[in-house]
């Protein structure tokens, strides 16, 4: 099993590309979308694209649903709630109530 760490790790490497962030802005605003129709927003390959949705998903920031022949990705707003959750900052304070 990952450590804290380890998780919060992966976590922030998925936050940590601009594509990625717009790709989670795009995902947030149409609530549910394919990769094909991500790829006619973004300039990007879709084989590229999958790789960044694959990280997010890997982070647990997106959640994905297949439809026929297509996965259907929308937020995890759980994960992405509790990336600023007080777990993490106890993490960074000196307190015992953590």
């Amino acid at each position: 099993m990952p450590s804290t760490f380890q998780q919060f790790e992966k976590k922030f490497k998925a936050l940590a590309d601009e594509k990625r962030l717009h790709i989670l802005h795009l995902v947030q605003k149409h609530q549910s979308v394919c990769v094909c129709d991500l790829a006619e927003v973004i300039d990007m390959p879709q084989s590229k694209l999958s790789y960044h949705l694959k990280q997010l998903l890997g982070a647990g920031f997106v959640k994905v649903e297949k439809k026929g022949t297509w996965n259907y990705y929308s937020i995890n707003d759980v994960e992405l709630n509790q990336i600023l959750s007080p777990e993490l900052c106890c993490l960074f304070r000196n307190e015992d109530k953590c």
